[in-house]
C-alpha cells in the first residue's frame, strides 16, 4: 500500500510531484499541449524536485512559468550555461528558481529542476508546447502524450556529452504517485468522424452540428502503463491546405518573429496507373533489435504476444511479399550484430528457406540496444547495381546516441532510404521519426493492441513504388516580396502522405493578396505537380502557432549542420531567444527575485520517478530503484508460446516464386483435409496451379478484412499463375469456391 506523501524509492522519500494536468487543442493536424504540474513540498527542509520526462520529438517547447501563491513567473529562454548559471546562483542565495532542458543527446527527453521549494510551500508549473500530427496508414492523424520514458541505453565507449548521463528515478506503473487529467478539444474546417485511443476515453462530445468541433477525456484512473495515444481522423482528410500566420508587431523588424510566416501542407496523388506497378528489383536490407526489452509483452500483459514473436510473423509476412528478382539480406543486434548472409543476396527459394529458418530461432537474446555500429556496417557496404536499397529497422527504440544514429544515416541518405519502426510504448519518436526523415523514408509506431503486419506491409508498399524524382518547389510571388524557406529540401514523397513547408514571407505588395507555391517531381517518368495558393496578408489576431513551428523546424535543420561543422551554435541561440522555442544549446529558466524571505536550510534533491514498464509486467513487487538513462538492458523474459494464425500459417507454406505445393499442412490451413483437396482437383489441373488458386480463394474470401497484409504476396501468386497460362483456369476457381464454400470471382483474383 503506498501511503499518502507517495513513499516510493528504496529511501522511503516523498515525492513532490502530485498531479499532472494536459489539455490539448488540435486544429486540422496541429496540436497545442498545455501541461500543469503541482509540486507540493510536505516535508520539514527545503527541497529541489527534479523530474526527467519524454515529450514527442519533435515538439516545440514555447512556454514555461511558475506561479507560487499569487505570483507568476514566466521563464525566458536563454544559452544553456548562462541559464544554469543563473538557476545554480538563484538556489545559492536562497531564490526560488526554475529551469527547464532538453536532453543534448535526443531531442525527446526533458529535464525539469524545481528549486528552493520552501517546506509547505506549493508551486504551479506551467509547460506548453506546439506539435505536427503525424498521418496514419488509415489516414488518421496521431497524437501521443509520451507517458513512459524508458531507460535508454548507452553504447560502451560512445560519445558522453553534457548531460548524457542523465538520472532517471522509476518505480512499477502501477506504483506512480502523482495523478494524470487529459482533456482534448478539436476543430477543423472539415467534419471529425471519430477519435480512437489505446486508453479509455470517455464518449466524444460534438460541439456545433456541423461535427467539425468535439471535444474527448481520459477516463479516469489512468495507470501510467502506456503513453496516451489518440487518433482523430476528419472527412476528406487529404485535402491541402495553407496557413498563413502575421508577424508580431513587438518582434525585432527582420527577423522570423516579425514577417508572416507560412505553413504548406501538401497529400501528393499519384496516378493508379503508376500505384499498381511493383517493383521488380531493390536490396531489402532487414535490421531487427533483439535486445532484452524486446522479450516485453506488446500490450503489457503477460498473456499477449512479445514484441519479438510479432516481429518475427511481421518478418515472415515481408520475406514472403519480396518480389523475385530482388536482393536482401537480415541483420539482428543487441551489445553486438549478427548478420543471416556474409553480404546481400538474390532472392530465391534456397536463400528464403534459409532466412526464415534463422528467423524462426530469433529470441531477445542479444543484451542492450547498441544500434549504431549494424548501421555502420550495413551503410559501407557497396551498393548492388540497379537494385535501390531499402532498410527497414525494427526496435523498441531505447537509445540514448540518438544524435550519432542521425548523423550517420543523414550522411548515407543518397545510397539508400530508410523505413522505421517503433515497437511498444515508450519507444523514442525522435529516433524512430530521425531515421525516416534524414534517410527519405517512412516512420510507424506499434503500441498497444496494434498489429505490426499492416503497418510494415504499407511501409514495402511505398518501399516498392517508384521513387520519386526531380523534386522542385518554385514560387510565385508579387513583386516586392521574397521568401525564406525554412523547411529541408524535400527528398522524398509517398502516395497519401503529407509533406510540410514553412517558409518565411518579407516585404510587402500593394496589389497582390495571394502568392502560389507549385511543387513539381516525377515518378516512373510522368512529370506531375501540385499547386497550392496562400493568402499575403494574413488577420493580424492569428496567434504564434506556424511561426513557432517554423522557428523549431529552423533550429533543428540548423542544429544538423552543427554536426557537421560551423558556427551555428550562435544563429540557433539567436533563433531560439528570438522565438521563445527550445533548442539542444538553450534552456528555460525562471527566478523569482519577490520580496519574500530567502530560502534557508541545505537544499534536499528529490527525484520525481517515471513509470518502468520493465518492473509492471513482472507481476510482482520489487524493489524500486533509479535507473540510469545509459543502464543495461533487462534479462530476457521467456517468450511464451502462441498457436500460429492460420493466415500465417498459409502464408508460411508459399514458395518464393509464389506457388504453393499441396500437402497436408496447406489443407488444414484452408479447413480441410488433403484427400478432400486431392478428390475435388480438377483432372486437367496440375497440383501446384491448384493449390495455388485454393490458396488465392481463401485469401479472398475467408481473409478479406486483412487484405493490406496478404496483398502483396497474391500479387506474386498471380503472376505466377498467369506464367502458367493454363486453360483450366476458369474451371479451378470454380471448383474451388465450392471445396472452400466462397463466391470468389475470377476477376477479382486478377486472373
Amino acid at each position: 500500500m503506498v501511503n499518502v506523501c507517495g513513499l516510493v524509492t528504496a529511501k522511503q522519500e516523498p515525492v513532490p510531484l502530485k498531479s499532472i494536468e494536459v489539455e490539448l487543442e488540435v486544429r486540422d493536424h496541429v496540436a497545442t499541449v498545455v501541461s500543469t504540474l503541482l509540486y507540493e513540498n510536505k516535508e520539514d527542509k527545503p527541497i529541489e524536485a527534479v523530474f526527467v520526462f519524454p515529450l514527442p520529438g519533435d515538439a516545440a517547447v514555447c512556454h514555461f512559468s511558475a506561479t507560487i501563491g499569487q505570483t507568476q513567473i514566466v521563464a525566458e529562454v536563454k544559452e544553456k550555461q548562462e541559464a544554469r548559471e543563473e538557476y545554480d546562483d538563484a538556489l545559492s542565495s536562497g531564490q526560488q528558481a526554475f529551469l527547464l532542458e532538453e536532453s543534448e543527446q535526443s531531442p525527446d527527453i526533458f529535464t525539469l529542476s524545481v528549486g528552493s521549494l520552501p517546506p509547505g510551500e506549493s508551486a504551479s508549473i506551467r509547460l506548453e508546447y506546439v506539435t505536427e500530427l503525424a498521418v496514419q496508414a488509415d489516414d488518421g492523424l496521431r497524437f501521443c502524450l509520451p507517458a513512459v520514458l524508458n531507460p535508454r541505453y548507452r553504447p560502451r565507449g560512445s560519445e558522453g556529452g553534457e548531460g548524457a548521463g542523465v538520472q532517471v528515478t522509476s518505480v512499477p506503473a502501477s506504483l506512480v504517485p502523482y495523478s494524470l487529467s487529459f482533456s482534448a478539444r478539436v476543430s477543423s474546417p472539415r467534419p471529425v468522424t471519430k477519435v480512437e485511443s489505446s486508453c479509455s476515453l470517455e464518449p466524444l462530445q460534438y460541439l456545433d452540428t456541423e461535427r467539425t468541433q468535439a471535444s474527448v477525456k481520459l477516463a479516469a484512473g489512468h495507470r501510467f502503463d502506456r503513453d496516451v495515444e489518440l487518433l482523430i481522423h476528419y472527412k476528406d482528410a487529404h485535402r491541402p491546405t495553407a496557413v498563413a500566420e502575421a508577424g508580431q508587431a513587438s518582434a525585432k523588424p527582420g527577423t522570423l518573429m516579425a514577417d508572416p510566416a507560412v505553413m504548406l501542407s501538401l497529400y501528393p496523388e499519384f496516378p493508379e496507373s503508376v500505384m499498381s506497378s511493383v517493383a521488380s528489383r531493390g536490396e531489402f536490407v532487414l535490421l531487427m533489435d533483439r535486445s532484452g526489452s524486446m522479450g516485453s509483452p506488446m500490450t503489457n500483459s503477460k498473456r499477449h504476444q512479445t514484441r519479438i514473436s510479432s516481429a518475427r510473423d511481421t518478418l515472415l509476412l515481408l520475406l514472403k511479399s519480396l518480389p523475385m528478382g530482388c536482393h536482401f539480406n537480415i541483420y539482428s543486434f543487441g551489445s553486438a550484430y549478427e548478420h543471416v548472409f556474409p553480404q546481400s543476396v538474390e532472392y530465391s527459394e534456397k536463400t528464403l528457406e534459409e532466412a526464415l529458418r534463422r528467423v524462426e530461432a530469433m529470441d531477445a537474446d542479444l543484451g542492450g540496444t547498441e544500434i549504431l555500429q549494424p548501421l555502420k556496417h550495413i551503410l559501407s557496404q557497396p551498393c548492388i547495381p540497379s537494385q535501390p536499397r531499402q532498410l527497414f529497422v525494427f526496435t523498441d527504440g531505447q537509445v540514448a546516441n540518438t544524435k550519432e544514429v542521425m548523423s550517420l544515416v543523414r550522411k548515407n541518405s543518397g545510397s539508400h532510404r530508410c523505413f522505421s519502426f517503433g515497437i511498444g510504448e515508450g519507444a523514442s519518436s525522435a529516433l524512430i521519426n530521425g531515421l525516416a526523415k534524414e534517410g527519405g523514408g517512412h516512420a510507424q509506431f506499434i503500441t498497444g493492441t496494434d498489429r505490426m503486419q499492416p503497418k510494415v506491409m504499407q511501409s514495402l508498399r511505398f518501399a516498392l513504388q517508384p521513387t520519386v524524382v526531380d523534386i522542385s518547389i518554385t514560387w510565385d510571388l508579387p513583386e516586392g516580396v521574397s521568401v525564406t524557406v525554412l523547411s529541408p529540401p524535400i527528398t522524398a514523397l509517398f502516395q497519401g502522405q503529407r509533406s510540410l513547408i514553412y517558409a518565411q514571407l518579407s516585404g510587402e505588395s500593394s496589389e497582390a493578396a495571394e502568392g502560389c507555391v507549385t511543387v513539381k517531381y516525377s515518378l516512373a517518368a510522368h512529370p506531375s505537380q501540385n499547386q497550392l495558393r496562400f493568402s499575403l496578408k494574413p488577420a493580424e489576431d492569428s496567434g504564434s502557432t506556424v511561426h513557432r513551428l517554423a522557428a523549431r523546424t529552423r533550429i533543428r535543420s540548423l542544429e544538423t549542420e552543427g554536426q557537421q561543422g560551423g558556427g551555428v551554435k550562435e544563429k540557433v541561440v539567436e533563433l531560439s531567444v528570438q522565438s521563445g522555442v527550445s533548442s539542444s544549446f538553450t534552456a528555460f529558466v525562471a527566478v523569482n527575485k519577490g520580496s519574500g524571505e530567502p530560502v534557508r536550510g541545505p537544499l534536499v534533491r528529490r527525484d520525481v520517478p517515471t513509470p518502468d514498464l520493465r518492473n509492471a509486467i513482472c507481476g510482482k513487487r520489487r524493489q524500486f530503484r533509479p535507473m540510469d538513462l545509459a543502464c543495461d538492458e533487462e534479462e530476457h523474459a521467456t517468450p511464451q508460446q502462441f498457436c500460429r494464425d492460420p493466415l500465417l500459417q498459409l502464408v508460411s507454406l508459399q514458395k518464393a516464386s509464389g506457388c504453393w505445393l499441396p500437402d497436408p499442412a496447406l489443407a488444414a490451413s484452408l479447413g480441410k483435409t488433403s484427400e478432400e483437396t486431392e478428390k475435388t482437383k480438377p483432372p486437367s489441373a496440375n497440383r501446384e496451379l491448384w493449390a495455388t488458386i485454393l490458396a488465392l480463394i481463401w485469401l479472398h474470401g475467408v481473409k478479406v478484412d486483412a487484405k493490406e497484409e496478404w496483398e502483396l504476396l497474391a500479387m506474386k501468386a498471380v503472376s505466377w499463375l498467369r506464367a502458367q497460362n493454363a486453360p483450366c483456369m476458369a474451371e479451378c476457381v470454380e471448383a474451388g469456391n465450392t471445396l472452400l464454400g466462397c463466391s470468389v470471382q475470377k476477376d477479382v483474383l486478377g486472373l
